[in-house]
């Protein structure tokens, strides 16, 4: 069902949120609270009771911005690239080095991200960073993965 919704504009999504979601959350809410008060603040339950009572707020935001997601899942399988290549990581034997991964690792992902073929990507950045004037923002706005300037070879099919 989640894949479903995600071609939803924001507005639609919380439309259905505020109909499906909400009423979930409503009576979890109205859970905790009369649980709260029926089990040991110290135990493990009342531990992850308190602990959702005080992250309360940062969860309702799911209600309130459609642009949101209620998990982590897509980030997590972002940073996934970076977990299996962490060994390989051991042998960047300068900070420099390591930091040189670290922008080609995120060049990379924010390309995915952006339905941006990174390969294709990387070339045109290679081919055209030498050739303008890096401090003028316009034209490096123009090589940012969500460019419309971005060649057609750059792009997936949207």
């Amino acid at each position: 069902m989640k894949a479903k919704l995600r071609v939803f504009p924001p507005e639609k999504l919380l439309e259905y949120r505020e109909e499906h979601s909400r009423p979930i959350l409503d009576a979890f809410s109205s859970w905790l609270k009369s649980e709260s008060t029926k089990v040991l603040p110290k135990g493990k339950l009342g531990q992850a009771i308190t602990y959702t009572q005080n992250q309360w707020t940062k969860l309702e935001s799911y209600l309130l911005d459609g642009r949101l997601e209620i998990d982590n899942n897509r980030a997590e399988r972002s940073i996934k690239p970076f977990v299996l290549g962490r060994k390989a990581w051991l042998f960047s034997n300068t900070s420099k080095g390591a930091k040189s991964s670290a922008i080609i690792y995120s060049i990379i992902e924010t390309a995915k991200e952006n339905k941006v073929k990174p390969f294709n990507y990387l070339t045109h950045l290679f081919d055209q960073l030498p050739n303008i004037n890096i401090d003028n923002k316009e034209e490096l706005d123009n090589l940012l993965p969500w460019s419309q300037e971005l060649p057609e070879s750059c792009t997936l099919n949207k």
